[in-house]
Parts: C-alpha cells; sequence; structure tokens
C-alpha cells in the first residue's frame, strides 16, 4: 500500500523534471520560442510549490497521528499502572519516589508520605538484588513482599519501576515451617556414677530427682517431649523455635545442673548434644549422638550443635573430672592389644616438633609392644623436636634402635602395619602426614580436648581429656598391654618427664590416677634425678626465656609476649616463658608469640580461670582448658591484634593496655 501510495508523486516529480528542460530548452532557442519556455518555467514553479505543500501536509499529518497514538499509549499504560492490583512504585536516578500507583498510596504509604523521599527512607532493601530476575525479599509495615525492578530500554531520565508482590501469607508458612522443625537433643549427665557411687540410698534418690525435675522444668517451658531412657540419659525432641531460644540463653540449663551438688560439694554437670536442620528424624538423632561424643570428648559440662555445616559449641567452663574408674583403660588396652597381635609392625607417631610427653608416651608404648615380641617404632623427625635429651636417654641405655625419621618409616611400612598416634588426634599437626596417609586405619590416644578437625579413620580412638597428659595414658594402658608388663628404668623415667612436663611437676591439671600411674613407673624404677635432667635448660633458651618473660605487655588479666627470630631456643622457651608468667600477681592468662616455619606459633597457658581452649580455637588451634597453643598464617604483629580481637569477645573484664 505504501509503495502505491508512492506512484502519484513519482510520476509527477517524473513530469517536473521533463517540464524543467523543455522550458530550458525553448528560452536557449530563439525569440520566437522564448514566451512559450518562460511560461512553462512559471507552470514548473507552480508545480514544485503544489508538491512542497503535499510535502508538508502529510508530514503534519503522519506527526499528528503519531503524537496521538503516543498520547493514547501513555494513557493507557498510566492507567493500567495506576490500578494495577500490586503495588508499583517508580523512582529517579537518585532513588527518590517520583510516583506511586492506587494500591501502593492505600497498602502502604499514601502518595504525601512517599512521594520525594527516598526509597531506603520507606524500606530497607538489596537495591542491586531487585533488578535479579527472582528478586528480594523487602519487609514493610510487617508484610513481606517480592521486589523487583525495571528500567526501559532506553534510559529516560534514569527513571526505574519497582514492582512489589506480597509474600506475607508464603512467608509466614515459610517461618511457621522453620520454627517448628524438629531437632533431637540428647542430655547426658556427665559424672552420674562416680558422684553417686559412695552416696547413701537417701541421698542418691534425692539428687535423681533434682535431674528429672530440672529437664522437666526445662521441657515444660517448649512444646516438646522428652523421654529418660536411663539413670544419667535424656532423649528430647525439640521444636527450632524453643532450640533458638536456649541458644539465645547459651544453654541456661547447664548452670542450674551445677547448682545440683553431690555431698554438698562436687556439682552435677550435663553434655547436651543436639542434631539440627536435618531432614529426617533419625538423622537429626545420629547428628545428636555425634554432638554429644563431641562434648565428652571435650571434657564434657557443655552443649554442641551438629548441623551439615559442622558444629557449634556452648559452655565448657569448668575444668571436667577425673573418672575413677580404670575399666576403660582396660577394655582399650584389650582392645589395642588384638590390633597389636594382627600386625607385624607397629609405628607410634606424635605431634610436629614433638615435646616430652609426645615423644615420652611413644616411647612407652613402644617398649611395651615390643615386650609382645612386635616390631615396634617411634616415627619423628630427628632434626625438630623439643625432646633431644630424652632420645639421647634411650638411646645411650638401649641397644636396639627405637627413634626413626618419616622417610625411613614409610620404606618398612607394609600391608600388615599399624600406625598408633599418641598426643593429639588433628592430622594437620602430625611429625608426618604423610606417614599417616598411608594407612587407612590407625589408632588414637590422646588427652586433649576434642576438635572438630579429628583423625576419621581411626578404628580405635581413646580420648580421655581430663587426663593430665598422653603418658598418664599409656602408663595405665601398659599395664593391661599383657599380664606381667614391666618396663625399663629409663623407659618409666621418659614417661613420668612426660606427665611431669604437662603437669608442671604436678601442679596443673593433677588427679588421683596422675599420682597413680607416677607411683607405678616409680616401682618401675624411675630415678625422679633422671627426669630432672631431661629438663635442663640450655643458656641460649634460659636467656630467651627471661628476655620474653621480661618484654611481656599487660592487657587487663591477660599477658602477652612476643619472641625474635625463628630458632630452637625461641620455640622452647616459649612454653616455658608462658608457664612462668603465670606467676605474676593479677595474671589469669599467659600467651606467648613467636615465628616458626613461616608462620606464627602461639603458647597459651592459664591457672584455670581463663578457658584458653576456647581462643586458640579461635583461631584455629586447641589444647585444654589451661593449655593450649595454634600456629596462624600470618605475620607475628597481625596475629597479635587478631589475637587481642579474641581476647576481647571471650574473657570477661579484658581490657586493653592504657
Amino acid at each position: 500500500m505504501k509503495k502505491k501510495a508512492q506512484i502519484p508523486l513519482i510520476a509527477a516529480l517524473l513530469l517536473l523534471g521533463i517540464s524543467a528542460v523543455l522550458s530550458a530548452f525553448y528560452i536557449i532557442a530563439g525569440d520566437g520560442n522564448k514566451n512559450v519556455g518562460i511560461a512553462a518555467f512559471i507552470v514548473d514553479i507552480v508545480m514544485l510549490a503544489v508538491i512542497m505543500i503535499y510535502f508538508i501536509v502529510s508530514e503534519n499529518r503522519k506527526l499528528k497521528y503519531i503524537a496521538k497514538m503516543s498520547h493514547d499509549l501513555k494513557y493507557t499504560q498510566r492507567e493500567t499502572l495506576f490500578n494495577f492490583p500490586a503495588p508499583v512504585l517508580i523512582v529517579d536516578e537518585s532513588r527518590t519516589v517520583v510516583w506511586v500507583n492506587e494500591s501502593f498510596s492505600r497498602e502502604l504509604f499514601s502518595e504525601k508520605e512517599a512521594f520525594g523521599r527516598k526509597v531506603s527512607e520507606l524500606f530497607t532493601v538489596n537495591f542491586d538484588m531487585m533488578f535479579h530476575e527472582q528478586g528480594t525479599v523487602v519487609k514493610i509495615h510487617d508484610r513481606y513482599f517480592i521486589a523487583r525492578a525495571t528500567r526501559p530500554e532506553r534510559e529516560v531520565n534514569g527513571l526505574i519501576m519497582i514492582y512489589l508482590n506480597d509474600e506475607t501469607e508464603f512467608k509466614s508458612l515459610q517461618d511457621e515451617y522453620t520454627l517448628s522443625h524438629p531437632s533431637v537433643m540428647i542430655i547426658s549427665v556427665d559424672n552420674y556414677d562416680d558422684a553417686l557411687q559412695n552416696s547413701r540410698a537417701s541421698e542418691k534418690s534425692t539428687i535423681v530427682g533434682e535431674i528429672e525435675r530440672l529437664v522437666e522444668d526445662f521441657i515444660d517451658s517448649t512444646t516438646g517431649i522428652a523421654v529418660n531412657i536411663s539413670s544419667s540419659r535424656f532423649v528430647i525432641v525439640i521444636e527450632e523455635r524453643h532450640l533458638r531460644k536456649c541458644i539465645e540463653d547459651k544453654f541456661d540449663i547447664l548452670n542450674k545442673a551445677r547448682d545440683i551438688l553431690v555431698g554438698g560439694s562436687q556439682p552435677i554437670t550435663f553434655s547436651i548434644g543436639i542434631g539440627k536442620d536435618a531432614d529426617t528424624l533419625s538423622q537429626s538423632e545420629a547428628y545428636a549422638k555425634q554432638a554429644l561424643d563431641m562434648c565428652l570428648g571435650r571434657g564434657g559440662d557443655q552443649a554442641a550443635i551438629r548441623n551439615k555445616s559442622g558444629f557449634e559449641f556452648f559452655g565448657g567452663v569448668s575444668k571436667g573430672y577425673e573418672r575413677r574408674t580404670k575399666v576403660r583403660s582396660r577394655v582399650i588396652a584389650n582392645a589395642i592389644s588384638e590390633a597389636i597381635k594382627e600386625s607385624d609392625t607397629v609405628f607410634i607417631m606424635g605431634h610436629r616438633n614433638g615435646d616430652l610427653d609426645s615423644i615420652g608416651s611413644a616411647t612407652g608404648l613402644c617398649a611395651a609392644i615390643r615386650n609382645l615380641g612386635k616390631q615396634s617404632f617411634v616415627v619423628c623427625d630427628l632434626e625438630s623436636n623439643l625432646a633431644t635429651v630424652m632420645i639421647n636417654h634411650i638411646n645411650e641405655n638401649e641397644k636396639d634402635t627405637y627413634y626413626i625419621p618419616p622417610q625411613m618409616a614409610m620404606t618398612m611400612k607394609t600391608d600388615d602395619s599399624a600406625l598408633i598416634i599418641v598426643d593429639t588426634h588433628n592430622p594437620d599437626i602430625l611429625d608426618s602426614t604423610e606417614f599417616y596417609r598411608m594407612f587407612d586405619k590407625v589408632i588414637v590416644v590422646d588427652h586433649h580436648r576434642r576438635m572438630v578437625n579429628s583423625i576419621e579413620n581411626a578404628v580405635i580412638f581413646y580420648n580421655e581429656p581430663n587426663a593430665s597428659s598422653a603418658s598418664e595414658m599409656v602408663a595405665e594402658l601398659v599395664q593391661y598391654l599383657s599380664e606381667n608388663t614391666t618396663l625399663k628404668p629409663h623407659i618409666a623415667e621418659s614417661l613420668l618427664a612426660g606427665i611431669m612436663l604437662d603437669t608442671k611437676n604436678f601442679v596443673m591439671k593433677t588427679g588421683v590416677r596422675t599420682f597413680e600411674a607416677a607411683a607405678y613407673l616409680k616401682r618401675q624404677g624411675a630415678d625422679t634425678i633422671a627426669v630432672k635432667t631431661m629438663f635442663a635448660t640450655p643458656i641460649d633458651t634460659y636467656r630467651e626465656k627471661s628476655k620474653l618473660i621480661s618484654e611481656a605487655e599487660l592487657y587487663g588479666s591477660c599477658a602477652i609476649a612476643t619472641g625474635d627470630g625463628n630458632n630452637d631456643a625461641v620455640r622452647l622457651a616459649a612454653a616455658q616463658a608462658a608457664d612462668e608468667l603465670l606467676g605474676i600477681s593479677g595474671i589469669k592468662a599467659s600467651f606467648v608469640l613467636y615465628e616458626s616455619n613461616a608462620m606464627t606459633a602461639m603458647s597459651a597457658r592459664s591457672m584455670g580461670d581463663v578457658n584458653v581452649q576456647v581462643i586458640m580455637e579461635a583461631l584455629g588451634g586447641g589444647g585444654h582448658h589451661n593449655m593450649a597453643a595454634t600456629q596462624v598464617n600470618m605475620p607475628i604483629d597481625e596475629a597479635k591484634e587478631k589475637l587481642k580481637e579474641v581476647l576481647a569477645q571471650n574473657v570477661e573484664g579484658y581490657a586493653e593496655k592504657a
């Protein structure tokens, strides 16, 4: 149609061109034809004027038509948006509201309230997220909306249109689903048997009644249910809404349990394992059991939550309690004995930079295994350790080799070999992680509180966080490995040295079983004078220790010292300095930082008022309530500032140095 409309116009232009040529010819040809040419030229001008008028009129008609269509379209759009059932607003490039529809004015903010105000003044929203296809959730007047934003293809003055889709009902259902999601909680009384074994029947029934009443009061404040599966264990199913309240209160039931005293002095403590965010109740129960095992492995008196992403801990303020019965030691010893019988060679390995406890416990276990007729070796770095004096003492008194480097052990390993890990359960700090990975199944004997990052392929995991040292645990185990186990005096001395190191000469974390283990070692011929020589300090180490102590800075109730250089003297002096700093009046915890293999190492100690394990765990390490350590991959100055931040969050009354 458009081409047909252009045919008359093309014909008129052709005629005009021919007429112009003819008029020019007649004018030039002569006097007789000149008037004809002039007349034709005038006709040409008239025709040209007509054509121009046609163009102008036609274009005006087009413009009027386009303007009318544009006006009608804008009017339709405005009416549609204005009457749109969902709230709509338009903002300019400064995010200021320039227009709202009737639904927005009626349900949320009137035009007078909204016009000219920033979007952020009306509701909180991530502006960039609104441009995503799924939009973003915003809350306005206790209602929830999905906010989506669009821009015109051609940005006109930076205007942005925002649509709000009401999701309040769906969000309420979603919240109710989340808040009503069940979790399984297992409460175990840590010291039930030990605390009540010597109590009279009447006193025992009173204590049991108080424990049950405490659990009942706890469950009555919720919509959950509780089942007493034994005298010392309860299984609870609780909704998420009430579990959140427990987390907010930091499981206050732990504090209430400690108010129950046995014999007027010994408090009852709980360990609580919670399985959270599981897909099924059975999975939640499995999570709860894992969390409870983690609590017990960390000394009890705490709560642990296990979900799909890991563990979260609460409590753990008490120092733990000592189990007086040795039944578990005997059972573990029998299991280890059976594993040894099935092996041709047994390797024992401790943590990196092995100390007297790590090397000493490994030495004692190695000697006991050799007494069973099995080949056994201690795997350690002979160049980098803190027990050189002990190693030399054993080598001087033994004809056979006890200590081999990891490289040699790798060549000796067979399919029937066994690996025993002592004094650690963290695979990242073993003397040789590469050698450990060669074994599918290992045995762990450790006294440190359980960490999340622990050895997972252990067929026997003997973890006693309330033991003073790994050497104490080994001293008990060797008594049950065979009927007539005896230790040579120098072997007994290595175990006694390990106990003395971790107890600071029977001062820290010392229980009845610690002295019983020491008495056993003394009966085996351990010489305390020979043990004392293992603690002799070289003059360089003594100087470094004195320097660390003299340059320590006080931050509230904490002392922090930093060492210069990266050498054996500083590494050995750091732990000693951390111990001696506790002798300063008013110091509850001490921390010594020093360089170690391009990293910053920290030794932490306390007298018990400060849980240094929690502080070191926050920095990637671990240990005991009053003795812990870590290594961080950052400069020493940066590590010191990070330590201060953690102290400020975990130590009550901590204050920066003025």
